[in-house]
């Protein structure tokens, strides 16, 4: 019974550390892929507060993904790829903490740039 009881808890450990999302993995993902179309990391996270940034990536991220994809800003039309990839919808729990964990009412100051 101890084994079994110790195998489950190690089970729920494992894949809850593994699904939770992560801010450095957000702030690399922002790094890689936003900075080049939105210059200072820094201030532009920290345009939208928390509550926004909850808002702009609910749905896994569909709400960003269709502001940039229906924009007519030619740096807007090449993320095209980057928004409809799978590795987005994979990567976009940690962009959506990295996004919520710096914006503007949460006093914290990312190092981006």
């Amino acid at each position: 019974m101890n084994k079994f009881f110790f195998f489950l808890l190690s089970i729920f450990v494992l894949t809850s550390l593994t699904s939770s999302a992560a801010v450095y993995k957000g702030q690399r993902e922002f790094v890689k892929k936003c900075v080049k179309c939105h210059k200072g990391g820094q201030a532009f996270v920290s345009t939208k507060k928390k509550r926004e940034w909850k808002r702009l990536m609910a749905k896994k991220g569909k709400n960003l993904a269709q502001i940039h994809l229906s924009s007519k800003d030619k740096k807007a039309k090449k993320s095209i790829k980057y928004f409809t990839n799978r590795k987005y919808k994979k990567k976009v729990k940690h962009l959506q903490h990295f996004l919520v964990e710096y914006a503007k009412d949460s006093g914290n100051v990312p190092a981006c740039d």
